[in-house]
């Protein structure tokens, strides 16, 4: 299919139904994308399993390949990297395309700024208009030399041996991937690197480099390393990812009579985000066979449907579920009353405007929403039907098929071909345990 008719994607999604049955979501992109990263840059062969095959955590892997690393697979899930050693990568031929992936450019950015070579990094049309400066500054505080657009916009020019000096960096907003990029690029770094975060975020990058056999402190909401380490290849055995797992657990929520169990779902503290949320909405959630898998906790989730209720969205809890909140406002306009969300700014600097993109179209579904800066007041009540735009959006495209379960009529939505950045087979499981969604080429 060519990127045109790709782009033409449009999800029909028939109204009513419900979800059951025992299903495993596709594997975690967040620890995907840090397998491949860290296997490259240690020393010894690192064996993957789990590994998610979408266009997101394809673009890390097929950027180390450029850099010289020899990767078997993907090949169902398992992956094979022979590892370099951190000084071992090689000058890409040509730049180093990373598609729509936010990780991908952020991550290794930081990891790029350490090398001896000059690196360039582009992406898509919808990844070089979100912001990089929040990348930018930290890491040229350590003497790196990047180059990009006017606004901190992509392409990014990486320049080469540029010697760096370790820093204490206090985030300004919470940001897994800042915090990622920098305390990569102190792996490099003459002493210490430090990152002191004002609310919890994703900790992948600190266990798998623990996992590795990397040194890290943690001090309350501070992580330390310390550069010139080596890294020494490990077994990853991938979870599922508890955002993609999200949409179902909302499915199962909301669909009456609904009763599904989501297998082997990672959920590290730093994710639960959706549980927590739904929780407190009244859902009916219980996790099962918890167990720890390479450093990474994993459980069983069960949910059955249970009448939701509006709630006011505790701060302390947006960054545990910042890539959940298109399905969770899905959650909010099937709940009795009013749900508020503030300060989720972040979420306007996704891969689209997530807030207004959301409330667009659930205004267009017969939902009454208010937007603010940092956030939404969504009223709960009765999902019409339409034909709403996902502005390429692969979160935002899931969420509204997940809105057919409790829509009195057909609901449309266009431009769904990045559900495959992090959910391929998205419609084949959905069809599989209940929803009734159904793909094409829309000319």
């Amino acid at each position: 299919m060519s990127a045109k008719q790709a782009s033409k994607i449009q999800y029909t999604v028939t109204a009513g139904g419900k979800v059951s049955g025992r299903i495993r979501v596709p594997g975690d992109k967040s620890i995907s994308h840090r397998s491949i990263m860290l296997g490259a840059i240690a020393n010894g062969t690192t064996r993957v399993s789990g590994f998610l095959e979408g266009a997101d955590a394809l673009a890390t892997l097929n950027a180390f390949r450029q850099m010289g690393v020899n990767i078997s697979g993907p090949d169902e899930g398992r992956v094979e990297i022979e590892g370099v050693g951190l000084q071992g990568l090689k000058a890409a031929t040509s730049s180093l395309d990373v598609g729509n992936s936010g990780t991908s450019m952020r991550l290794l950015s930081g990891l790029l700024v350490g090398q001896n070579f000059s690196s360039n990094l582009t992406g898509d049309k919808s990844l070089s208009s979100r912001p990089m400066r929040r990348v930018i500054d930290p890491l040229t505080g350590m003497g790196a030399g990047i180059n990009c657009r006017e606004g901190g916009l992509a392409p990014l020019e990486i320049s080469g041996n540029q010697a760096l000096s370790g820093i204490h960096y206090e985030l300004p907003v919470a940001s897994a991937q800042v915090k990622s990029a920098v305390l990569l690029a102190g792996l490099y770094a003459q002493g210490e690197t430090c990152v002191t975060e004002p609310a919890p975020t994703r900790d992948h990058t600190e266990r798998m480099l623990q996992g590795f056999g990397y040194t890290v402190r943690r001090n309350g909401s501070t992580v330390c390393l310390t550069g010139g380490g080596t890294l020494t290849s490990t077994d990853i055995d991938v979870p599922a990812d508890i955002s993609s797992a999200a949409f179902f657990m909302v499915a199962a929520s909301i669909a009456e009579g609904s009763e599904l169990t989501l297998q082997h779902v990672g959920v590290n503290p730093t994710r639960i985000g959706i549980i927590n949320l739904l929780k407190l909405m009244g859902g009916n959630i219980q996790l099962s066979n918890e167990r720890e898998i390479g450093g990474e906790p994993v459980a069983d989730i069960t949910v059955k449907y249970a009448p939701l209720n509006g709630i006011d969205i505790p701060e302390d809890q947006v960054p545990l579920a910042i890539d959940e909140f298109p399905v969770l406002f899905i959650a909010a306009a099937c709940a009795k009353g009013t749900t508020t969300l503030t300060g989720a700014r972040e979420l306007r600097v996704k891969e689209s405007d997530r807030i207004q993109v959301m409330a667009d179209g659930l205004e267009i579904l017969g939902i009454g929403t208010k937007v603010t800066d940092d956030g939404i007041v969504i009223e709960g009540g009765q999902i019409g039907g339409g034909h709403v735009d996902s502005h390429a959006d692969h979160r935002i495209a899931m969420a509204f098929a997940i809105a057919g379960l409790r829509a009195e009529k057909v609901i449309k939505i266009d431009d769904c071909a990045n559900v495959d950045t992090s959910f391929p087979g998205f419609v084949k499981l959905a069809t599989q345990c209940g929803l009734s969604v159904n793909d094409a080429t829309n000319e």
